[in-house]
């Protein structure tokens, strides 16, 4: 196998790994006005969050550097031609990290709250429209520049993408939240869930049926009839078997980038003029810094994934919420 080749798996691999562990990060802050009843559920809420939300975000930086590293026309042109929504989305990533660190320290909570809310609503929807766009291909001359502008990105396939993620992230805060809390807040936040996961059901699978209509392969039809399964078998399972259900909406998760990677291939950034597109060939890196890029990850991504499975096993308990006293952990 070449070396662009692995280095478009696992750049594809990151961003799965970023959208399942971020996703239900997005999810519960896009919850947290709705399923809390008073301070002490959003203190509960935030809680389920608070130990692993900064190392999530990791799986994004590394993405990144990943881009800029093996595919640097990809990076050049993505980043060039998308600015403003990504500007807003590290805008909306910084305010948000900012909340969850400064809630617990102000007397009053409801300006980070709205904060937290926020910045992880923009975020869910933002990323949808960029990697809607990214798959239906957008304008660059032949140079591999962006000729478009924000009116461009904004075209009706990439709003559904963007309400695809947001709905298909905010079920799978509802999951995360079904599994990582008790009582009256699991069930709200199953309640919730069910409508988010039907909605998610709705948005994406008309957004998915478009982009194998658009390309079909059929590999990615495999991945777009796994991604659905995997929604309705969260919805049937939600409110019961609550890990179960959440194993099944991260399948979705990863069913759903797998398909818009796999309809991307072999090129990284298609233009509406297929002579204009960025592919693996012509944007990619040298094969020596490929090569060692290589080098490094297997050495130092089985270091990374372990440490964030123990951070999850550490806090793997129900979190409950005394009336009368902060969220504490099941058996504390």
């Amino acid at each position: 196998m070449e070396l662009t080749t692995i280095w478009f798996i696992l750049i594809a691999v990151l961003w799965t790994g970023y959208f399942v562990l971020e996703g239900f990060d997005f999810g519960v802050g896009v919850l947290l006005p709705y399923v809390s009843r008073d301070e002490a559920d959003r203190k509960l809420v935030v809680a389920s969050i608070g130990p692993v939300w900064d190392g999530n975000e990791v799986w994004l930086l590394v993405a990144g550097g990943a881009t800029f590293a093996a595919f640097p026309e990809w990076y050049a042109t993505l980043f060039s031609g998308f600015y403003l929504p990504l500007f807003l989305i590290l805008l909306a990533l910084i305010a948000r990290g900012i909340a969850l660190e400064y809630r617990n320290k102000s007397d009053s909570t409801q300006g980070w709250d709205r904060t937290f809310f926020w910045g992880s609503l923009a975020p869910a929807f933002l990323w949808g429209v960029a990697f809607a766009n990214i798959v239906r291909g957008v304008p660059l001359d032949a140079d591999h520049e962006f000729t478009g502008n924000l009116l461009t990105l904004l075209n009706p396939y990439a709003l559904l993408g963007g309400l695809t993620t947001l709905a298909l992230f905010t079920f799978h805060g509802a999951l995360f939240l079904a599994l990582r809390t008790d009582g009256e807040l699991r069930q709200t936040s199953a309640r919730i869930g069910r409508q988010a996961g039907l909605a998610a059901f709705l948005a994406g699978g008309l957004f998915l049926l478009l982009t194998q209509l658009h390309d079909p392969k059929p590999a990615t039809w495999a991945t777009a009839l796994v991604a659905a399964a995997g929604i309705a078998a969260a919805l049937a399972l939600i409110g019961r078997r609550d890990g179960w259900a959440f194993t099944a909406n991260t399948v979705a998760v990863i069913a759903i980038t797998a398909t818009l990677f796999g309809g991307l291939w072999p090129d990284v950034m298609p233009a509406l003029d297929p002579a204009n597109s960025l592919t693996v060939a012509n944007a990619s890196s040298t094969p020596y810094t490929l090569g060692v890029m290589t080098w490094v990850a297997a050495i130092f991504t089985p270091v990374v994934l372990a440490y964030q499975a123990w951070t999850y096993w550490v806090f793997r308990r129900r979190l409950t919420a005394p009336q009368d006293q902060s969220p504490v952990r099941e058996g504390s």
